[in-house]
C-alpha cells in the first residue's frame, strides 16, 4: 500500500510538472519567440509585445522580465570579456579562457540547484533566470575590473 501511495505521488507529481510546463509554454508561446542566444544552452526571448517590468501582473511576466534582466546582463558580460580578451596573450589568455568556461559551469549548475528548490513549480523558470542574472552581472563586475588592471 505505501509503495502504492509513493507511486501515485511520484506520478501526480510528474503530471502536474508536466502540466504546468505545458500551460507555461502555450502562454510563453503567445508573447514570444525563441531564438539561440549568445550563452550555450540558453535560449534569447524575443517578446511581442514588452511586460512592464516594473510591475509584472502574472507569473508568466515575471518569468519574462527575469529571463529578459538575464538577457541584458548576459549582453554586458559577453561585451567586458570580449574587451578583456585581446589584453591578454599565451597562457594568460589560456587561464582566463579556461576560467570563463569553468565559470559558465558553475553558475549553470548553481542555478539549477536553486531553481530545484521549486522544481515543477511556475516560478521556477523566475529562480532560474534571477540567479542567472545576479550571477552574470557579478561576474560582469570582476572581468570589469580585471579590464581596470590589465596593462
Amino acid at each position: 500500500m505505501l509503495v502504492l501511495r509513493t507511486t501515485n505521488k511520484l506520478f501526480m507529481r510528474k503530471l502536474l510538472t508536466a502540466i504546468i510546463g505545458i500551460t507555461t509554454s502555450i502562454s510563453l508561446s503567445t508573447t514570444a519567440a525563441i531564438l539561440a542566444g549568445t550563452t550555450p544552452g540558453v535560449a534569447e526571448t524575443k517578446i511581442a509585445q514588452q511586460p512592464n517590468c516594473k510591475n509584472p501582473q502574472t507569473q508568466v511576466e515575471m518569468n519574462i522580465c527575469e529571463e529578459l534582466r538575464y538577457q541584458k546582463n548576459d549582453k554586458k558580460l559577453n561585451q567586458a570579456y570580449q574587451k578583456l580578451l585581446p589584453k591578454y596573450s599565451g597562457s594568460q589568455r589560456q587561464k582566463l579562457i579556461a576560467a570563463q568556461q569553468a565559470w559558465i559551469k558553475f553558475r549553470d549548475l548553481s542555478c539549477t540547484f536553486e531553481e530545484s528548490q521549486v522544481e515543477g513549480g511556475s516560478m521556477a523558470p523566475m529562480i532560474y533566470s534571477g540567479c542567472l542574472a545576479e550571477l552574470t552581472k557579478q561576474r560582469t563586475a570582476q572581468l570589469e575590473q580585471y579590464l581596470k588592471e590589465a596593462f
